[in-house]
């Protein structure tokens, strides 16, 4: 199947005044999510035990915060092409700039944040 990274399809997870989240569930172990986070607005922040993740960033800028298991954090700026790559036990939690971000994110398994 072959999508267009601009509109993954899938469901809807969220819609509010943070963020448009989608999930594509067509693949039996892999999820595809975008979401498109408004200008000046934070996704929740998270880690997950067992679950690793790619994001790849596609339209506007930002930044994502890093905590690695041992408590060390790191903060890089995102843009078009950007790629960050998620560790297992990562927290990672993206801020977007002003004219907002629309990033497409890959993890294993089911949802579990």
């Amino acid at each position: 199947m072959k999508l267009d990274i601009n509109d993954i399809k899938g469901e809807v997870v969220k819609d509010n005044e943070t963020y448009l989240l989608k999930d594509n569930k067509t693949l039996k172990n892999l999820v595809v999510s975008s979401t498109n986070l408004n200008a000046m607005h934070s996704t929740r922040g998270h880690a997950h035990v067992g679950q690793e993740e790619v994001y790849y960033f596609v339209k506007g800028s930002g930044t994502m915060e890093l905590i690695d298991t041992n408590g060390v954090k790191t903060v890089h700026k995102v843009e078009p092409g950007s790629v960050v790559l998620i560790e297992d036990g990562h927290f990672h939690r993206v801020h977007a700039g002003e004219q907002g971000c629309y990033f497409v994110c890959v993890f294993d398994g089911k949802r579990n944040h």
